[in-house]
């Protein structure tokens, strides 16, 4: 069974940097052929998906935040990480890891349990 665990901050300010770390357990992030994403969902919004890393390394971002974003990983750990640039209070919202890249959030077969991230000074 694959788990995914969320951690980071949940609080930031204004202007700084966000980052979150995902940690995979029950499975290697490295496993053919998948890809671990970073979804968040603002309040009373629907779900954003933001970028992707696969299992060789790539990395895909949405084109409205490709600026702001980078997802790396650490294979030692079998951890990968979201860091969002120049955070303002429109980033406050529930993030979420999970296993796959899909416009559908029914694609996504298992998914972290989210972590309240507010942007607030």
């Amino acid at each position: 069974q694959v788990q995914l665990q969320e951690s980071g901050p949940g609080l930031v300010k204004p202007s700084q940097t966000l980052s979150l770390t995902c940690t995979v357990s029950g499975g290697s992030i490295t496993t053919n052929y998948h890809a671990w994403s970073w979804i968040r969902q603002p309040p009373g919004k629907g779900l954003e998906w933001m970028g992707a890393i696969t299992y060789n390394g790539s990395t895909y971002y949405s084109p409205s935040l490709k600026n702001r974003t980078s997802i790396s990983r650490d294979t030692s750990k079998n951890q990968f990480t979201l860091q969002l640039t120049s955070v303002t209070p429109e980033d406050t919202a529930v993030y979420y890891c999970a296993r796959g890249i899909a416009a559908d959030p029914d694609d996504y077969d298992y998914w972290g349990q989210g972590t309240q991230v507010t942007v607030s000074s």
